[in-house]
């Protein structure tokens, strides 16, 4: 819910100091009172009267907010705080503590069983853009006393967006639900997710140009410890996008620093839970996150135009599921671009899996799930079928392909693959004990070799096709089919391979 400002930042900051002159009045009166007995305990006990202060007001203008917390001293002898201070230095926050203003303060004596106010003003201009002011601004107040050690989180909304589940939901699971009903997020405003967002019962559509933004880090609650910010789909839910070529939607991260662009695993990433049917994503960018997207069984997907990057795990990672794909781009995954568990059912069209990070495969399958870690018990098989046609799949190593079929061949039927018009990298999967015969599943295909030329600048990531690129011309025409990932057309009668269409 938003908040109209009801101060200006001058009136605050007045109030601020005036409050910080009274006190410190106060104090000198109740001096004279103070117990001369000072606890030289190496371990001092102190507690909170919070371990998060929140400064809930969404601003839509400039102004500060004041919002204080109360340290607590559990002796009987006085105590005393070796230092006080503020963690950072970003300008955001300023601190009065023990009614002195300043955000770094040493020895700082609290008599037995008694405590001090430390208050904590915060100014925003969620005008300033996304890189100066973020969506959420933390900060934390850490107090020493001997050899313990507290500390005070702070948080506050830098910008003026739409946060889910709620701006105290970080470390939470929270469901939503609209009766199966449709949810759109089309406010102007952009979406921040906080905390793990489950879907139930609901069709969730983002229109063109939309921007979700997700917090991550590390939750602990009474569910263990996981990774926060998650978006996850249940049986009766699922997510649509309607992005378009120069109005995508985007999934990232919150952090927009500089520092933070290339980073993966700043968030979960998208769960697309056990039967969660009728998934479609059009023209949408997932960045940042552990893994891009996960199906787990019988759940499907259709991605049109997408590209996954920067995950510190799987671009999809699916088990028993369904993925039509084309015109997709997977890159800088530090696992696979798509790891394809436990069989299911899997097509991709004019698809580009670039792997450079990692030893990890491009693209690896199997149609088997073990019952215990070491897969030393049963093992169950599920029939794979998986169909690459106008796809390249490259990277660093010989191989880029991975497959594992627990039936050792005897039986087609549960694991069928085949690859046309692709260009692959392999070499150990050629191998006797491998698949020797993968070639006559892989019908026109090009093995690439690293020195073949192929993208424009594959160090930074410019996966544009070469003037001189093997890809050009070598695809076959896939109709209905006719433009690329960026909506250029393609050549009717010798399209190139992969996502791009090299325009001539």
């Amino acid at each position: 819910m938003q908040t109209n400002l009801l101060h200006s930042s001058f009136m605050a900051r007045y109030i601020f100091i005036v409050f910080a002159v009274l006190y410190i009045s106060f104090t000198i009166t109740l001096s004279s009172c103070h117990n001369d007995i000072i606890s030289d305990a190496p371990e001092i006990p102190l507690s909170f009267s919070l371990d998060t202060l929140r400064f809930d007001t969404v601003f839509t203008e400039a102004g500060s907010a004041t919002r204080s917390f109360k340290i607590y001293n559990e002796l009987e002898e006085a105590v005393i705080l070796n230092e006080i201070m503020l963690e950072s230095n970003q300008g955001f926050f300023r601190l009065n503590i023990d009614g002195i203003p300043s955000n770094a303060q040493n020895d700082v004596r609290i008599e037995g069983k008694d405590s001090i106010y430390v208050f904590a003003e915060v100014t925003i201009d969620p005008d300033l853009p996304l890189s100066i002011s973020p969506f959420i601004i933390e900060d934390k107040v850490l107090i020493k006393a001997n050899n313990s050690s507290y500390k005070v989180n702070l948080e506050a909304w830098g910008q003026n967006a739409n946060y889910f589940p709620g701006r105290d939901a970080a470390g939470r699971v929270n469901y939503v639900s609209c009766d199966l009903q449709e949810w759109r997020w089309d406010d102007p405003r952009p979406y921040v997710i906080y905390g793990a967002l489950i879907v139930d019962s609901c069709r969730l559509v983002i229109p063109e140009g939309q921007s979700v933004y997700v917090h991550g880090g590390i939750a602990i609650n009474e569910l263990g410890i996981y990774n926060d910010g998650l978006i996850l789909f249940l049986q009766n839910a699922s997510l649509q996008t309607e992005g378009t070529a120069e109005n995508p939607v985007i999934f990232r991260s919150d952090r927009l620093e500089e520092e933070f662009q290339e980073t993966p695993g700043q968030w979960a990433g998208i769960i697309l839970n056990a039967g969660s049917d009728n998934n479609m994503l059009k023209h949408t960018k997932i960045m940042h996150s552990i893994v891009g997207v996960s199906l787990d069984s019988t759940s499907s997907l259709r991605m049109e135009q997408c590209e996954i990057a920067y995950t510190s795990g799987n671009g999809i990672a699916a088990s028993h599921a369904s993925v039509y794909a084309q015109n997709c781009l997977f890159y800088s995954n530090l696992s696979s671009g798509a790891s394809l568990n436990f069989g299911g059912s899997y097509i991709f069209n004019y698809c580009t899996f670039v792997n450079t990070d990692n030893q990890d495969n491009a693209i690896s399958m199997n149609n088997l799930k073990c019952t215990d870690p070491l897969c030393q018990g049963e093992i169950l098989v599920n029939p794979l079928y998986a169909e690459f046609n106008n796809c390249i799949i490259a990277g660093n190593d010989d191989d880029e392909i991975g497959l594992l079929d627990a039936t050792d061949g005897s039986d087609p039927a549960f694991f069928s693959y085949s690859f046309n018009n692709c260009i692959v990298a392999v070499n150990e999967l050629l191998d006797p004990d491998a698949f020797p015969n993968f070639f006559d599943n892989c019908n026109d295909c090009i093995n690439y070799d690293t020195p073949d030329s192929l993208f424009i600048d594959l160090d930074f990531y410019d996966l544009h096709l070469d003037t001189m690129s093997i890809a050009i011309d070598k695809a076959m025409p896939i109709i209905p089919i006719i433009s690329d990932l960026e909506g250029n057309p393609r050549e009717s009668n010798l399209p190139d391979i992969g996502c791009y269409e090299f325009q001539k």
